[in-house]
């Protein structure tokens, strides 16, 4: 689970440098190619932090062992 902490560390750091569009928006690209921008009720570092533990929680969970009790149902469901 450790490897896969890291692992995902790695693969969504922020690349480049902080832009702002035309329409006021502050965006930054993610190593993993997603555009992480602002909104109207969040922040830029919000987005961030949120993009993070979001790939850290899917790491962790696709390498952890089976039966170990979850707060969220595994494997997530599209809705």
């Amino acid at each position: 689970m450790r490897h896969a902490k890291v692992r995902a560390a790695t693969d969504h750091t922020t690349v480049g440098r902080v832009e702002t569009t035309a329409d006021g928006r502050v965006t930054i690209a993610c190593a993993c190619g997603m555009e992480l921008t602002n909104g109207p009720t969040w922040s830029l570092d919000e987005h961030i932090r949120l993009h993070r533990a979001e790939a850290r929680f899917l790491a962790l969970a696709a390498v952890a062992p089976a039966g170990i009790p979850r707060l969220v149902g595994w494997p997530l469901t599209e809705s």
